[in-house]
């Protein structure tokens, strides 16, 4: 229990220490950071499909794409859900075979217990932001193809800018945390897994968020 514990606060503190680079290195460098090239190009598709007569198909169906994805992702995690819950109603059978000592097993139970919990915590968040980029989508949807208003054609294009934005944050949150249940899983095989696995995961998501070098050149 006690390596168990260890384990999981330097996972913890490893991801927060790599969350804290990465908001420095954006505000020092914002064009380093995909998600803020991200930001950029969904505005820049905004003022493209506002400006022009002939795109309304295109917006709708880029949308309807996003949330087909959106969807599928929510559904997806609905039924993680699900199997981690099947899963707990047999934890106590696992733990019996797997430790030969009672109060060993017992001491498992309760730590298998906290795993469980702690991986359907994280598919319930992934759901909660997949669902909140369907809804965002939505908005999105019916405000770009308004027609243009010369008193409010800046403001309706900031405020669809920033729905588009907020529902593609969502959906990368929800992305990420689909990444995160990856150390949980590995933490039931031991503590060690669970550190291997979180440093493996930083590693890879500091080769996601950095900009890719073409964009670089092409700027």
């Amino acid at each position: 229990m006690k390596y168990d514990i260890i384990a999981f606060m330097l996972s913890c503190l490893m991801i927060l220490s790599y969350y804290l680079y990465l908001g420095w290195r954006t505000r020092r460098t914002p064009d380093s950071s995909v998600h803020s090239l991200n930001t950029r190009v969904r505005e820049r598709w905004v003022k493209m499909i506002m400006n022009s007569d002939r795109m309304d198909i295109l917006a709708i169906q880029t949308l309807r794409n996003s949330v087909m994805a959106s969807n599928f992702m929510a559904s997806t995690a609905i039924l993680l859900i699900i199997g981690t819950l099947n899963i707990s109603e047999r934890i106590g059978q696992w733990v019996l075979t797997w430790h030969i000592n009672s109060s060993v097993s017992s001491f498992s139970t309760e730590l298998w217990q906290i795993k469980l919990c702690l991986l359907m915590l994280d598919f319930s968040i992934a759901f909660y932001c997949f669902s909140m980029a369907i809804r965002f989508f939505n908005h999105a949807g019916y405000m770009i193809n308004l027609p243009s208003d010369v008193p409010t054609e800046n403001c309706l294009y900031k405020q669809t800018c920033v729905y588009l934005n907020r529902a593609g944050g969502y959906y990368s949150h929800g992305t990420r945390t689909f990444f995160f249940s990856l150390p949980i899983i590995m933490w039931f095989f031991g503590p060690y897994f669970l550190m291997l696995t979180t440093f493996g995961l930083i590693m890879g998501l500091a080769r996601l968020d950095k900009v890719p070098s073409w964009a670089l050149s092409a700027k």
